[in-house]
């Protein structure tokens, strides 16, 4: 059993949460989560009431444990988060945006609010505003990434500016239990895992996007703002494919001046209306596309190279949660015993 300000602020036995990943982070994955023990992460961004109802719904379907949603703030519509606040969920995870705006209506109705940041800055502003948990991103992670610190040096630079007491959870990087062990270390709460659940049975990602997180390195990940058709000017880490090596063969050229750039790829046929894609478009290759998969950004983060096999998401919460469990109660545990005394003296 694990005890950090994270298991106890939500009432859940480990502290592992899965990030909103949009459009694979869906009521499936999330219920899952939540129901072996974590704090599950529904992604929301893009829509509309109606759908969020439903995702939530069926997420309880599965699960009468806590709940966390995830938003994109450039993304919000007008009543997304009052909605959310008649909703059975325990918390709102904001991402890119202003934390006064958002954080007090969140408060005011008696929900947890988490805001996801990308540096120490953000991270105190955002404290400051009342949000009841901090979470860093560090620039290994996978999707759109809003700092470009490492998670290394991120994690115990937020510990030191938010003070012992505030919530912290770790973003970038993480995908087995050595993750979590090192997250706890560094002066967080919890880690959040996206990488290792998109690779999970009940991720909505789409099969052939699944194969290459499972097939691909760390170094075979970029940091880049090629797919931008959506949302311009923000920065993510994808997996290099056909497309991102045929942008670099022409030179890496400017938005507006890419090969094949506006060409149709294919469609989402989703919960709304079919939306048609084009090249270098910032939708996620999910289940619900339709086309050539392999022209949209394969999202992943650096720890890919520790994700070898597409799992049920409880068996990843349980294999993370012992794995931390060994390595901070045997392997750690036996450094300090053997060393305590110091070196013998002859």
């Amino acid at each position: 059993m694990f005890k950090t300000r994270i298991t106890e602020l939500f009432n859940i036995e480990y502290p592992i949460v899965s990030a909103g990943m949009g459009g694979v982070a869906l009521a499936e994955l999330a219920g899952a989560v939540s129901e072996a023990g974590g704090l599950g992460t529904i992604a929301l961004a893009g829509l509309h009431p109606e759908a969020i109802q439903a995702e939530i719904a069926a997420a309880r379907r599965i699960t009468k444990k806590p709940l966390a949603v995830n938003l994109l703030v450039p993304f919000l519509r007008p009543g997304i988060v009052e909605t959310l606040l008649n909703e059975p969920i325990q918390a709102i995870t904001f991402f890119w945006g202003d934390p006064a705006e958002h954080i007090p209506p969140v408060k005011k109705a008696g929900m947890k609010v988490i805001w996801q940041c990308g540096s120490v800055a953000e991270a105190v502003t955002a404290k400051d505003a009342g949000a009841d948990v901090i979470m860093v991103q560090g620039v290994e992670a996978g999707g759109h990434v809003r700092g470009t610190t490492t998670t290394l040096a991120l994690v115990p630079a937020a510990r030191d500016a938010l003070g012992p007491n505030v919530p912290l959870l770790s973003s970038g990087g993480f995908a087995d239990g050595r993750g979590l062990a090192a997250a706890l270390a560094l002066g967080a709460d919890g880690a959040v895992f996206g990488t290792r659940f998109l690779a999970s049975r009940e991720s909505a990602a789409h099969a052939i996007y699944k194969q290459r997180v499972i097939d691909a390195e760390a170094e075979e990940t970029i940091h880049t703002e090629l797919f931008d058709i959506g949302w311009p000017h923000a920065p993510h880490r994808v997996i290099r494919t056909k497309l991102v090596e045929e942008w670099e063969r022409a030179g890496r050229p400017q938005s507006g001046q890419r090969p094949g750039e506006g060409e149709a790829i294919g469609s989402y046929k989703g919960t709304g209306p079919e939306v048609p894609l084009v090249k270098y478009s910032v939708m996620t290759p999910t289940d619900y596309i339709e086309g050539d998969v392999e022209q949209l950004p394969f999202y992943a983060g650096m720890s890919v190279n520790l994700v070898n096999d597409v799992m049920p998401a409880a068996g990843i919460v349980q294999q993370i949660a012992r794995e931390a469990r060994e390595v901070i109660s045997a392997r750690l545990a036996s450094i300090i015993n053997n060393t305590e005394h110091g070196p013998q003296s002859e």
